[in-house]
């Protein structure tokens, strides 16, 4: 039997345990030996009232019954488990005695799996190439899939904007060749953990949970994207190729049908309020040195929506819940690293924890939050950083909104003192707040902004530029799907507009822009430049792991930067002005002695130390003596 048949087992066995008359339900569902984690705390939960009166034992070599909490939920119990480095693969039985009878349960201890830290958890650094994509929305691999009459949400119609349509994780498998096509080393897809809300109300209608954002139990993957066998087989295909694959996780809040928000293990597991209470959304209330507890207070424990409860992590229990949970993915499913959403909501003292404990049992794994921040100050406070606060993040990147904010202000924005280029310029100097801004992952757009194209005024020359300034400037580059193909829309009424289906992904797609013969000459033309320059990219030691020198911005809008190793140099020019620009080797002596010429990467064409760039015009140039 293979290693995938015998972990679906496990999951299937797992995810619904049954002793005698009881349906009782353990997290972790299952746990590993040989773990750095080897104190394992199981909820055990079932439908029985005073099922926490019950005294459990365990017989099993190497396993050992430290503890058991009650807790103000009858139906729960809290097992502290030891797993000795001893103890073998096999069935621990969990026996249970109420007094009058015994009954018992089969929980699976595993075998490891192989290769951590060269085959999976191997880290996503500034060598990749990120692709963000939303499976209901990239591609539908399995129609047999698309709804199911159990859960509470059965549409299933691409006809509507804010339903379901049917993607699944089979799609993204059938389609790894041509991301691997495009360049990219690495698919990051939007969650694809069990979602089973009805369609709730949001400002512009009912809303199905096709986004993956609301959790109703993380041990499961949402048999509408095919389940745990669709993610297992994806996880494979993508090692196989030598691409990686990021989980993207939410510890801030779950769906208002998780199991802890419907039938609370106590009170506390939720943060509540005498009355519904938004979270302020303002970071700057974490860290401001003049800042009230009140809005501190507001901004982490105040719910997202009214259908997502925020969950309490300073609840011990609550902590090793979401810990033990992202050991536990990262193990079963060969995740390379981690985006963490909603990052800046939770609490720092758990973030810390959680991070420190998923390194010290994957040492290359990778983890890097959402922290939407409209400061370089914000967004280096909640990672590591050369701060002098009081409370010091252990976070080793975050999503970068200001590079984000910084890029589209080049494109769009006149050049001034501080507008156009020299945003990006002013930005870039400040990354002395990190302790190192590589791990920071960069981008142009995503699944809850406008699409980039369209905010390049569909100006083929802005979006070159962009895409130039996303592979060539520090950091992580991560591409929304589409981009390549000039997908575009602004959010207008909805989120939904910058969310449309990938054409070609799903049955009756009269276009199919996976192939070059579906695309448009334009769409070709962009999907040709992305691809060309992620290529080269990927052997570029100056691209991926160099050093950085940029030079003030001049001529009304001209910025010229360098990427630099011992091996190799790339010098980009951005002429954002209206005019042509002139370029000398000698402005730029610091990084270009011993250079006469350079190789346009993205042409082939060659040219001397003396040179023009078209207005709006971008070059990439690696230096030739």
């Amino acid at each position: 039997m293979d290693r995938r048949k015998t972990i679906l087992l496990a999951l299937a066995f797992g995810a619904c345990i049954i002793a005698y008359s009881q349906d009782i339900q353990v997290y972790p569902t299952n746990w590993f030996t040989g773990m750095q984690w080897n104190k394992v705390q199981l909820i055990v939960k079932s439908m029985q009232e005073g099922f926490n009166k019950e005294k459990p034992s365990i017989q099993y070599p190497g396993v050992q019954l430290l503890k058991t909490h009650q807790l103000e939920n009858s139906k729960y119990l809290v097992l502290d488990l030891s797993i000795a480095s001893t103890a073998k693969p096999g069935m621990v039985t969990i026996t249970f005695n109420n007094g009058n009878s015994k009954h018992s349960i089969q929980w699976p201890l595993k075998a490891r799996r192989e290769g951590n830290g060269k085959r999976f958890a191997q880290g996503v650094t500034s060598k990749d190439f990120v692709y963000l994509l939303m499976p209901d929305r990239f591609s539908n691999g399995d129609t047999k899939n698309d709804h199911f009459a159990d859960m509470r949400d059965t549409s299933c119609d691409r006809n509507q904007l804010l339903m379901r349509h049917g993607g699944d994780i089979q799609g993204v498998t059938q389609h790894l060749n041509y991301l691997k096509e495009l360049g990219v080393t690495t698919v990051w897809m939007t969650p694809v953990v069990e979602n089973d809300m009805p369609l709730e109300r949001e400002p512009n209608g009912m809303l199905s949970g096709f986004h993956g954002y609301w959790f109703t139990d993380q041990y499961k993957i949402d048999k509408r994207y095919g389940g745990e066998a669709a993610y297992l087989q994806l996880s494979d295909a993508l090692h196989a190729r030598g691409m990686k694959l990021i989980q993207d996780a939410v510890y801030n809040h779950i769906g208002i049908k998780h199991w802890i928000a419907m039938d609370p293990p106590a009170k506390d597991w939720i943060n509540q309020w005498p009355a519904y209470t938004g979270s302020n959304h303002r970071d700057e209330a974490v860290f401001d040195a003049y800042g009230s507890a009140k809005d501190k207070k507001q901004m982490l424990d105040g719910w997202f929506t009214p259908h997502l409860p925020d969950v309490n992590q300073r609840n011990p229990y609550v902590a090793n819940f979401l810990i033990q949970y992202a050991i536990w993915a990262t193990e079963t499913f060969g995740i390379d690293g981690w985006r963490v959403d909603t990052y800046k909501y939770c609490d720092e003292a758990f973030l810390n924890r959680i991070n420190d404990a998923l390194l010290k049992e994957y040492p290359n794994l990778t983890v890097f939050g959402e922290v939407w921040s409209n400061t370089i100050t914000g967004s280096a406070y909640f990672t590591r950083n050369n701060l002098q606060v009081p409370f010091k993040h252990n976070l080793q990147g975050v999503t970068d909104f200001p590079v984000n904010f910084a890029m589209l202000a080049t494109l769009n924005q006149p050049f001034g003192w501080t507008e156009g280029v020299n945003k990006l310029y002013m930005t870039l100097a400040q990354d002395i707040l990190y302790k190192d801004p590589s791990k920071n992952c960069i981008f142009l757009d995503n699944h809850d902004m406008d699409r980039f194209y369209s905010v390049a005024g569909e100006d083929m020359n802005r979006y070159k530029q962009g895409i130039v300034l996303l592979l060539t400037l520090r950091g992580i580059p991560q591409l929304y799907y589409g981009t390549e193909i000039l997908m575009k829309n602004l959010k207008n009424s909805s989120d939904a507009m910058v969310r449309f289906d990938f054409p070609g992904g799903f049955p009756g797609d009269k276009e199919n822009k996976f192939e070059a013969s579906g695309r448009s000459e334009k769409e070709n033309e962009a999907f040709n430049f992305v691809s060309t320059l992620a290529h080269y990219r990927q052997n570029s030691s100056a691209l991926t792991t160099g050093h950085t020198m940029q030079y003030l911005p001049f001529a009304n809008g001209v910025y010229v930067y360098f990427r630099y190793s011992n091996k190799q140099t790339i010098m980009c020019v951005l002429n954002t002005s209206d005019k042509e620009a002139a370029i000398d080797f000698d402005q730029f002596q610091e990084r270009t002695r011993g250079f006469a010429r350079g190789k346009d990467i993205l042409t082939g064409q060659s040219y001397s130390n003396h040179f023009s760039v078209a207005a709006k015009g971008t070059m990439v140039l690696e230096l030739q003596p």
